[in-house]
């Protein structure tokens, strides 16, 4: 059963219909026993960094969620905000992150662009995959997603780094390590390049090498 975490942040029912399309079981819930028996697990976000930590911290999860994904290796997919709270800390807050990730979350800093673009990026972009992982598998080139953000990540650790986008300039889109793998963009609004992620996030095992 793949689970998708309720904390009270997140587009919780677009996710699921994707997954119901798919034909994926899932449940939502933010019942501890749920996450402690999830096969998989699906932390989505929209919002502010703080806001979305301060949700996690409130619903009591973050220490079953730390013995799932760093101690029983747990495959998890972060979307969106959920990718940006894996990491350490952002601009955007105060709060520290989870620091899953050796990661810090940065606002797109117009004077870095090569032209002035709107913040946030919003809309449809392409992802450029900078390695092979299982979740990228069969996904359509050039992969096109659905972004709204104005914040991105900056990963310390280049093995980590999934996937890469260009906004004004280059940035992360994906990163992934171990059990774990975090997109910035909208796999639950990008049609088939999304539904793609999900499905392969599905049928996916970890195996610790």
């Amino acid at each position: 059963m793949l689970t998708i975490i309720n904390y009270g942040v997140g587009n919780l029912g677009s996710i699921s219909n994707m997954l119901s399309y798919l034909g994926v079981p899932h449940q939502i819930s933010g019942h501890p026993h749920d996450i402690a028996t999830a096969e998989r697990l699906l932390l989505p976000g929209v919002g502010a960094f703080d806001y979305g930590m301060q949700k996690l911290k409130d619903s009591g999860l973050i220490a079953v969620l730390n013995k799932r994904v760093l101690d029983d290796k747990v495959p998890i997919l972060g979307i969106c905000l959920g990718m940006q709270i894996m990491c350490r800390k952002s601009e955007e807050g105060e709060l520290p992150g989870l620091a899953w990730f050796e990661a810090d979350v940065k606002r797109f800093d117009l004077s870095k662009m090569e032209q002035a673009l709107p913040v946030p990026h919003m809309g449809w972009n392409e992802a450029i995959k900078c390695r092979d992982h299982p979740v990228l598998l069969d996904l359509p080139i050039p992969a096109r997603f659905y972004f709204v953000h104005s914040y991105h990540i900056n990963c310390f650790n280049s093995e980590n780094i999934l996937m890469e986008s260009r906004y004004g300039y280059k940035f992360t889109s994906a990163i992934a390590r171990d059990n774990l793998v975090a997109v910035q963009f909208h796999p639950e609004k990008s049609h088939k390049f999304g539904l793609t992620i999900l499905k392969k996030f599905s049928e996916w095992s970890y195996v610790p090498a």
